[in-house]
């Protein structure tokens, strides 16, 4: 018997939706990034929008003046098959990525950062706060006719005031999360299906990393499996969305293995824990458009 529960359908009908997260109130927040929104989830499944936000919506979270803080990828060219739906190439011929803020209030929508050193963002898609109130983001990069992005991992203000670039070249980095000590940054990569661990040696600064590679190698699925955002677990697992063979990847930040729970979508993209006892999973399965919800046989982190 699976230590897991049962997969919930809480919400149906989302088009591709990503970065949920559960509020106090029990509705649950997410992106719809084919549909440009910031929308909310009742627990009965009913849908609302919060905020009109164009392009490619993707990650989400609240910051601590308790805003929403969204990655927004610029937009994709979208491949519908069946029931399914697919992001394709970028939608834009030029990088429009950037960094929204919403005020849950009024809904208004600000963007805070569109550019590094003049450079435009190409494809922002996954954020965490620290406990010094900064946030980490991931540039995945886009598709396009001439090519693929190389993607980069960034630390920012809240206030639009500061951006550095932390590692540049990666491979399509997606998900991103703190250990639950704040000492240690995961990010995924998704073509290559690999977890990387990189040491936190002051508030929006890594260490250096090692030759060939953008830090520590935590681990990759057994079979063709790609990677898209993640959760950490209070034990301090790395629980990672997993898209072909569908379903949450969770890895031992040690290095010592991975445990799956496959789930029936073939784009199983991000995971956030909730709940009073932090132990619902929500996970957004895109291409089908719909929200589930698991019972986890551990506590999720509490995220800053």
């Amino acid at each position: 018997m699976s230590e897991f529960g049962t997969p919930e359908v809480v919400a149906t009908g989302l088009r591709f939706p990503e970065g949920p997260v559960p509020m106090a109130d029990g509705s649950v927040l997410l992106v719809e990034i084919a549909r440009g929104t910031l929308t909310r989830v009742l627990p009965d499944g009913e849908l609302s929008v919060v905020a009109e936000l164009g392009g490619g919506p993707n990650g989400l979270a609240i910051g601590p003046d308790g805003a929403a803080y969204v990655c927004n990828n610029g937009g994709f060219e979208w491949v519908e098959a069946g029931n399914l739906l697919f992001p394709g190439h970028a939608a834009n011929p030029e990088a429009c990525g950037s960094i929204q803020r919403v005020d849950l209030t009024s809904g208004a929508v600000t963007t805070l950062y569109d550019s590094f050193d003049g450079e435009r963002l190409k494809g922002p898609n996954d954020i965490v706060f620290d406990a010094a109130g900064g946030f980490w983001f991931t540039d995945h990069g886009q598709v396009r006719d001439s090519g693929r992005d190389h993607g980069a991992l960034y630390h920012a203000a809240i206030d639009g005031s500061r951006i550095t670039r932390q590692r540049a070249g990666m491979m399509g980095p997606n998900g991103v999360g703190l250990s639950p000590d704040s000492k240690t940054l995961y990010v995924s990569e998704t073509m290559t299906a690999r977890v990387w661990a990189m040491d936190v040696v002051a508030p929006g600064t890594l260490a250096p990393p090692p030759p060939w590679a953008p830090g520590r190698f935590v681990g990759t699925p057994p079979a063709f499996r790609l990677l898209d955002s993640m959760a950490i677990e209070e034990s301090g697992r790395i629980c990672v969305g997993t898209m072909v063979e569908g379903g949450i990847t969770i890895f031992d930040p040690d290095g010592g293995g991975s445990e799956f729970l496959p789930l029936p979508d073939v784009g199983v993209t991000n995971i956030a824990f909730g709940g009073a006892d932090r132990r619902d999973a929500y996970i957004t399965a895109s291409t089908t458009g719909t929200l589930y919800r698991v019972r986890w046989p551990r506590r999720g982190l509490i995220v800053n």
